[in-house]
């Protein structure tokens, strides 16, 4: 009889650590999961700071009400770039499509692919500032010594004066963050959106 016990003992003991294993290995799975998912919800709502950039249209109006958008660049120490806004800050109308630039300066002596993370400041402001093409989109590949002119082209919805939240906000600021990407010799170089320095109408 003892026997018998102990042998249903350890059984329900397996049995636990197997369900227990069951649950760590999806809380795991869910952790990694939940980092994209949670960036596409963020991209298309605008929620933490998130411009929006899945599925914008482009702007159905202009209203006479004003703002000033402000750019902020920043660089991982991992990534030996210089990067920084072309102008500080534009003052832009609700529906106003805007191109702004940015400059960014390989200067290492390899080529080196980035990319750059973003967000928008105060979070009121983020699900209403629209980004139609950016740099940010892909892959950034710089060869050594290379300097670029880097556009954005966006606009603050105008429903932003609409929204008790956030009708009162006149400054938006901008950020952008560089990342370098680990390279395995199959990043191509990405010029899309890009001009070479000299060639941009960058507005100051």
């Amino acid at each position: 009889m003892k026997a018998v016990q102990a042998n249903a003992g350890r059984t329900k003991n397996r049995a636990g650590a197997t369900i227990l294993f069951g649950i760590v290995a999806g809380m795991v799975g869910l952790s990694f999961a939940s980092v994209p998912l949670y960036r596409m919800f963020c991209q298309v709502t605008g929620y933490a700071g998130t411009p929006k950039t899945e599925n914008v249209a482009a702007s159905s109006g202009v209203i006479d009400h004003t703002v000033t958008v402000q750019f902020d660049a920043n660089v991982n120490g991992d990534l030996p770039w210089q990067f920084k806004p072309t102008q500080r800050g534009i003052e832009v109308r609700l529906g106003e499509e805007t191109l702004a630039y940015y400059t960014a300066a390989n200067v290492s002596d390899q080529p080196v692919v980035g990319t750059a993370t973003f967000n928008v400041a105060p979070d009121a402001a983020a699900q209403y500032f629209s980004k139609l093409d950016c740099f940010c989109f892909t892959e950034q590949r710089l060869e050594p010594g290379q300097e670029v002119s880097m556009p954005v082209l966006f606009y603050v919805d105008p429903a932003m004066a609409d929204d008790i939240d956030a009708r009162d906000i006149r400054k938006i600021t901008l950020s952008y963050t560089f990342y370098r990407m680990d390279g395995d010799g199959k990043n191509e170089p990405n010029t899309a959106g890009i001009a070479s320095k000299g060639n941009s109408g960058g507005q100051s």
